[in-house]
């Protein structure tokens, strides 16, 4: 009888210590879990980091002067590098009732909120540039961007400030013919291996890519659209790549979109949201599913990075800057 109990004894202490080492368990393994970095996007492959963004307070950050200078207004995509603890943004500022071109405006900041130009006057008084994407790239500074009619063309500086055109790209089909003529704008470039990468649209209604070895001739690596417009309503009416970037082995596209696809027309008021996509080869993307990435009718987005966190601004019409979301 005494053994008996003092089996029962036994086997009851070793039920309790079981029950409570499997309780410890359970409480270690959600305390693990809540201490570990949260990503509600990571089985979908687009970080929380690439993705969600709050408005600066201040916004706009900068803008056009609304006066009667030559940057009266702002158009289409500027672009931003950060650079030595400097940003450095370029712009496109115009003003009808001067003249129809579209200038080339240049401002720095420290922050990457209080912005000072560069300069009073445009830095090419003679040429139109429009929607440019600006790299550097072995010590020399190359800016493709658009001209009338949304032609793209090659501009190169050693400092990012004094420019030099050198003429129109020149885009081929995958047969080395060169493309229909028309507009082949928003040009938007990537480099990696020292091989050059041009995404570019045709009227917004697809983006296409390109490679190239001298930045001025490029041949298309398909000759259908890489990125194409919809299904979702938000880009069902134009697409046109801002931005490529390479994150933990994976590539992002930023690019702007509209659902209308009546934009071109002067009496429409079409609403430009600013979206992302994903690709693990640069040719076959995926969309965002939770597209678009900031709220209102806020475009042409540049993400940049200030060695610790990434900022975001859309470029089209006000610069508006965004934050890592908390």
């Amino acid at each position: 009888m005494k053994k008996n109990i003092k089996n029962s004894i036994k086997m009851k202490v070793f039920l309790l210590s079981k029950g409570l080492l499997i309780f410890l368990l359970i409480g270690l393994s959600c305390k693990n879990k809540k201490n570990e970095p949260t990503n509600d996007n990571a089985e979908e492959g687009f970080p929380s980091v690439l993705v969600k963004f709050s408005p600066f307070h201040t916004n706009p950050v900068f803008e056009g002067t609304n006066e009667g200078t030559w940057d009266k207004n702002f158009r289409e995509r500027g672009y931003i590098l950060y650079e030595k603890g400097l940003y450095k943004m370029w712009y496109t500022g115009y003003n009808d009732s001067i003249s129809e071109l579209r200038y080339l405006g240049y401002a720095t900041s420290q922050d990457g909120i209080n912005w000072k130009r560069f300069s009073k006057q445009p830095l090419l008084p003679e040429t139109w540039v429009e929607d440019m994407h600006v790299v550097n790239y072995n010590d020399m500074y190359y800016m493709l961007a658009e001209g009338k009619g949304d032609v793209a063309h090659l501009l190169t500086s050693p400092d990012g400030v004094s420019w030099s055109p050198q003429g129109n790209i020149t885009i081929l089909k995958v047969d080395g013919e060169p493309i229909s003529e028309g507009p082949y704008g928003t040009p938007t470039v990537w480099i990696e291996n020292d091989k050059k990468y041009l995404f570019y649209e045709r009227d917004d209604l697809g983006i296409w890519l390109a490679t190239s070895e001298d930045f001025k001739t490029w041949t298309n690596v398909q000759d259908e659209p890489v990125l194409e417009m919809g299904p979702e309503k938000y880009d069902a009416g134009a697409v046109a790549t801002n931005q490529i970037i390479k994150y933990k082995g994976k590539y992002y596209m930023y690019y702007h979109g509209s659902e209308n696809p009546d934009w071109m027309d002067p009496g429409v008021v079409a609403l430009w949201t600013s979206n992302v996509a994903m690709s693990s080869d640069l040719v076959n993307w995926k969309k965002y599913p939770n597209n678009p990435i900031v709220e209102g009718d806020h475009s042409s987005p540049v993400l940049v990075f200030d060695g610790k966190e990434y900022k975001l601004y859309t470029m089209h019409d006000k610069i508006w800057r965004y934050d890592a979301a908390k």
